[in-house]
């Protein structure tokens, strides 16, 4: 029992001074910050064998240890976490885009999970989960206080399997419970159509390991419609983010030269510049981006390059504002560090981080007003969110310098409804509306174009 008692500290003191090596520190701010840590991990330790000689029933090591690494990352910003082996195959799974669950994007505000969107076509969406609700209840736990993968864990499952939840939503007198069925989440990446009139739409869901060859898919079948592609809409709603690289890839295609997004971080291996090849690249046609709060990380990257090539219009609200990148560290145990280890910022300079990206055309989707609809979570309302520039302290980023030189039914307690009602009038009351004043409003711009290249543009080449 004694040597289990410093497995954990002893494991601690090497990452910890593993780090101060690695790092640029003088020798003595080495030193200093050492004897600092030697004596919390002394503290620590000291408090693990207590517990372990003194609580009322013998306690699991490995869980001790484990939930102090989690508290330790819980301290730092809400993107970095501790991931179990079981987590981490997760997260692996989450990227090919097919997994057992509800089908949300989850944060924590006010120490209370909220949901940022639901994806489309799936369980969560059907169900009537709206962006900005409170998850304050998963079965019969409360997730005040509950960690995002914590709870990712309890609200995904076989499919097949049931999960009850009880939401708060601004116009609700009391919580209400939905019981949703678990579903293989299979999000298609890519989506597309056409408009008419050589007007493409391309709706990008998620970034995944194939989104890049989906879309070049898509594109090619847009270009020999009739007419070829005069106009795109790139819709970017609710998309919240995925790969880094793929990010890149789908901004490559629609930029010919120059610099699409970098990273600043404090150790130089976190600093990259990702640049477009002309190669592949579609150009010859004007785009309208779709954004909104639910375009996050991934999504902003791809919004904040073409803005600032002057590439597409941004047309929408305001986006989420996750400008940090989060790397995964793998341990020799098989778990790993989910860490924020940079920030990105846009060709321009512009750090997201916190303030998102304003579009150039502020259009709501009719339903910011109305009661009942929540109010949308963005990434400066989490808490413990990394500092966006004038929120106070923030560590050196190129701001507006150049950038660097050289990476988720049960009926309510009056009985009145139930969550197959609520999923049913929802879903009614979207096919009745059929609107989408965004979208309308973008094709309407890419239309206009056209008229405005024939009349004025193309004359003028022949005259």
């Amino acid at each position: 029992m004694k040597g289990k008692k410093w497995l954990g500290p002893a494991i601690v003191v090497m990452i910890f001074f593993a780090g101060f090596i690695s790092g640029d520190l003088t020798a003595s701010r080495h030193a200093a910050q050492a004897n600092v840590a030697f004596g919390k991990l002394k503290a620590f330790g000291d408090v693990l064998s207590t517990v372990q000689a003194s609580y009322v029933e013998e306690p699991n090591v490995e869980e001790l240890v484990n939930g102090a690494i989690r508290g330790m990352l819980q301290t730092l910003d809400p993107h970095s976490s501790y991931l179990t082996p079981d987590m981490l195959k997760q997260v692996e799974v989450e990227t090919k885009g097919s997994f057992g669950g509800l089908g949300i994007e989850i944060g924590v505000k006010d120490n209370v999970l909220t949901i940022i969107a639901p994806i489309e076509d799936t369980p969560a969406y059907r169900a009537g989960l709206q962006a900005g609700d409170k998850i304050v209840r998963i079965e019969n736990e409360p997730t005040r206080d509950m960690n995002v993968m914590d709870a990712v864990k309890r609200l995904r499952g076989e499919p097949g399997t049931n999960v009850t939840i009880w939401i708060a939503r601004e116009g609700l007198s009391e919580p209400r419970a939905y019981t949703i069925t678990r579903d293989i989440i299979k999000i298609r990446s890519v989506k597309s159509k056409p408009m008419g009139e050589g007007i493409g739409y391309v709706k990008l869901t998620q970034f995944q390991q194939d989104t890049d060859s989906e879309l070049e898919k898509a594109l090619q079948a847009l270009t020999k419609e009739k007419g070829g592609l005069k106009g795109l809409v790139l819709d970017l709603r609710n998309n919240p983010g995925g790969l880094l690289d793929q990010a890149v890839k789908v901004s490559d295609r629609f930029i010919d030269s120059g610099l699409i997004v970098y990273t600043d971080g404090r150790i130089e291996n976190q600093k990259f510049k990702y640049f477009a090849r002309k190669d592949g690249t579609y150009m010859g046609f004007p785009m309208v981006v779709l954004v909104n709060a639910g375009s996050a990380s991934a999504s902003e990257i791809v919004a904040g390059a073409l803005q600032d090539h002057g590439r597409a219009i941004l047309l929408g609200t305001q986006t989420f504002g996750k400008g940090s990148v989060q790397t995964i560290i793998p341990m020799e145990d098989g778990s790993a560090i989910r860490l924020t280890t940079a920030r990105y910022f846009t060709p321009n300079g512009r750090s997201i981080q916190a303030k998102g990206i304003e579009p150039d055309l502020v259009i709501g989707d009719g339903r910011e007003s109305p009661e009942g609809h929540p109010v949308p979570l963005r990434e400066k309302d989490i808490e413990r969110h990394l500092k966006g520039e004038g929120e106070g302290k923030e560590s050196p980023a190129p701001g507006k310098a150049m950038p660097p030189s050289s990476k988720e039914k049960k009926e309510e307690p009056s009985g009145k409804r139930n969550g197959k009602k609520d999923s049913a009038s929802l879903e009614e009351g979207r096919k009745e509306e059929g609107k989408d004043p965004q979208l309308e409003r973008a094709v309407e711009l890419l239309k206009g174009w056209e008229i405005f290249k024939l009349r004025f543009i193309d004359k003028g080449k022949t005259s």
